[in-house]
C-alpha cells in the first residue's frame, strides 16, 4: 500500500477572509477523511488575496480526494479548493 502526499489549493472569497481560521476548519475536514495534514503555506495570488495550501499524506488505496474537495468548498468563505499536486512517497 503506497502513500501520497496531496497539496490542495484553497481560494478564499476576499482578502479580509481569515486564513488562520480557515486553515483550522479545512485541517479539521482532512483529519476526519482520515489524512495526516503536514503542512500549510499562505501564498499571495493577486490584489492583496493569498490562497491557503494545504499538504497531506493519504493511502493511495482510498482513492479520490473528490468527496473531501465537496466537503471544504461547503465551508464558509471558500471560492474554491482543488487539488494541484499528487506524489508517491518514497519509502
Amino acid at each position: 500500500m503506497a502513500r501520497v502526499v496531496v497539496t490542495l489549493r484553497i481560494m478564499p472569497e476576499s482578502p479580509e477572509t481569515d486564513l488562520k481560521k480557515l486553515e483550522q476548519k479545512a485541517s479539521e475536514k482532512i483529519k476526519a477523511f482520515g489524512c495526516e495534514v503536514g503542512k500549510t503555506e499562505i501564498r499571495p495570488v493577486a490584489f492583496g488575496l493569498k490562497a491557503l495550501l494545504l499538504y497531506f499524506i493519504m493511502d493511495e488505496d482510498r482513492g479520490s480526494t473528490e468527496d473531501l474537495e465537496k466537503d471544504l468548498a461547503t465551508l464558509d468563505h471558500i471560492s474554491s479548493v482543488e487539488v494541484t499536486d499528487v506524489r508517491r512517497t518514497i519509502g
